[in-house]
């Protein structure tokens, strides 16, 4: 039995000096449930049957209007701590308008949950205070962190650090749908407390409100639909694969490298779970094309990615997104074998190389935003850099002035690391991480060491194998020109440089030995001692490594010379 007229739970003796709970005429309260103390209902909240609300040690709790308390939800809090809520009074716990709570979730005081979020089944929230729209799944712990709005726990996960908070990503689509069908079903179970006669016409499929402000709705929508349609088709009018996947086909086979593929269902690319497809033996480009074709009609249904593989070495060069379940693929390539400096990889690295300032951050980021990726950034002072505790920044209007809004931020953080990270919104992954600013201004042209690290291994050596020595020398005997400017660049920015070398066994298993330190600061004198290695190792591997001294870490890897 549900009581549309709110009553709350009897007090027993030692409760008599708590305060009545203030519940609004409007509220759905379950007479299997329990209210206690100084607790505040709004408008038109459903509270269900094995609800315990109990505000029993003196402090204060406040559920928002139209707000849902799902079965067995337990909202307490201790005596000590205080959240400031949306009114700018102090209570134990405050649950925002239009929020969810579902069965069997506990909200544990001090605690704040904003307006239009959602939290799953049997997660807890602790000392933590959670932003507008926010989405936790089922069996969450979040404790002692502030979570940004609009950002998505996985089920499972444990949010304990600010880190962690920091790093969480934002709510898709999908994500929402789901949590509005479930809101749906409790929210026609409400509207069914007030009116018999609707609850027959409801239907569990309504729709329900989109839960996010209208700038963060637009602003998704505008990524989506950028990165669905901004693309380019897979295919030109004649059927044909596009060019861009022809000339990367044409220059991974000149170089010499395996051409692969793979694929993977919708459900298995969340995952990254790829399956492989059936190997191209042909070494023709027509024939390669033409199996290329066949396999993407084969998977049409299906995410498909191209591999350039290095069969003496036996490791990937390159991984390129060219088939998406809707016909239409990404532009740029998706994750590489080489990883950056943060450990992910960068999907644009594979187009550095091929000019109109590939090495410019501004045009990286430029082209970014051209094709509908999420330009996000993050902030770290010198502390934080030295343990990857980033924080995060605003988001960047992909439709306005990216780079005025980029400089506008280096600004308000000066003295500190700033970096720009390139987001799909569909993939719901990083493609890309460029450091534009360090603690002494911003970067040079080369702004990311790492990203211009990345494009050396996704182009297979593409910068370095250029002659047919396969090392890192032009014409006259210099080392080349890409090489000699990336130096200068690492010089530049106060980093050390030190090289490493391996055989080709090693180098397998990616076990590089350490070449005599490089004490020189000077462009000239690096150089040379560079060209010494390469000369005494002319059959192996040689890599240069970018070292930020102050930060005691790796910015920059760059294979110059291969066997």
């Amino acid at each position: 039995m549900v009581h549309t007229v709110a009553v709350a739970a009897p007090q027993t003796p030692g409760q008599k000096l708590l305060a009545e709970p203030k519940i609004h005429a409007s509220a759905s309260v379950h007479s299997f449930s329990n209210i206690i103390g100084d607790v505040t209902i709004g408008a038109s909240v459903l509270i269900s049957p094995g609800t315990s609300i109990r505000a029993d040690r003196g402090n204060s709790f406040y559920v928002g209007d139209q707000a849902i308390i799902q079965d067995g939800v337990v909202i307490h809090g201790l005596e000590q701590g205080r959240v400031l809520g949306d009114d700018q009074h102090e209570y134990s716990v405050w649950v925002g308008r239009q929020t969810t709570l579902m069965h069997k979730a506990l909200v544990h005081g001090p605690a704040y949950v904003g307006n239009h979020c959602f939290i799953g089944f049997r997660s807890t929230v602790f000392n933590a205070r959670l932003g507008d729209g926010c989405i936790v799944m089922m069996h969450v712990l979040i404790q002692d962190v502030e979570i940004p709005p609009g950002k998505f726990v996985p089920s499972g996960a444990v949010v304990t650090s600010q880190q962690q908070a920091d790093r969480l990503p934002d709510v898709r689509p999908e994500d929402l749908s789901f949590a509005q069908h479930l809101v749906g079903l409790s929210g026609a179970l409400r509207s069914g407390y007030h009116s018999a006669a609707a609850q027959c016409e409801l239907s569990c499929d309504v729709p329900l409100r989109d839960q996010r402000a209208p700038s963060q709705r637009n602003q998704n929508q505008q990524s989506q639909d950028a990165s669905l349609d901004g693309n380019g088709e897979m295919r030109n009018a004649s059927g044909q694969l596009s060019p861009e996947i022809v000339a990367q086909v044409r220059s991974l086979l000149s170089q010499g490298f395996q051409i692969g593929t793979e694929h993977a269902s919708p459900r298995r690319f969340r995952t990254s779970s790829w399956q492989t497809c059936k190997p191209i033996q042909a070494r023709a480009e027509g024939q390669v094309l033409a199996e290329l074709e066949a396999c993407m009609e084969e998977h049409s249904g299906e995410y498909v990615r191209l591999l350039g593989i290095d069969s003496n070495a036996r490791r990937r060069v390159l991984e390129k997104l060219i088939q998406r379940p809707d016909g239409k693929p990404l532009a740029v390539s998706s994750a590489s074998s080489g990883g950056i400096a943060s450990g992910r990889s960068s999907n644009y690295a594979g187009n550095t190389s091929n000019g109109n300032g590939g090495n410019d951050w501004m045009s990286q980021i430029r082209n970014f935003a051209s094709q509908g990726f999420k330009i996000t950034t993050e902030h770290a002072n010198a502390r934080r850099f030295k343990t990857s505790s980033w924080l995060t920044g605003p988001s960047v209007s992909s439709s306005g002035n990216v780079i005025a809004e980029l400089q506008g931020l280096m600004e308000q953080h000066q003295g500190e690391y700033v970096r720009v990270i390139a987001v799909d919104v569909s993939a719901r992954r990083r493609i890309a991480e460029i450091i534009v600013q360090r603690p002494d201004g911003p970067v040079e042209a080369v702004a990311s060491p790492t990203a211009s690290f990345a494009a050396s291994n996704t182009n297979g050596g593409n910068s370095n194998n250029g002659h047919a020595s396969g090392n890192g020398f032009g014409g006259s005997g210099n080392l080349k020109s890409d090489v000699a400017s990336q130096v200068r660049s690492l010089l530049r920015q106060g980093c050390s440089i030190s090289a490493e070398h391996a055989s080709k066994r090693r180098f397998k298993t990616s076990s590089w030995q350490s070449l005599p330190t490089i004490h020189s600061s000077g462009e000239s004198q690096v150089l040379a001692q560079l060209k010494g290695y390469m000369n005494d190792y002319p059959r192996e591997y040689i890599r240069i490594i970018g070292v930020d001294t102050k930060a005691r870490r790796r910015v920059s890897e760059l294979i110059i010379q291969r066997p």
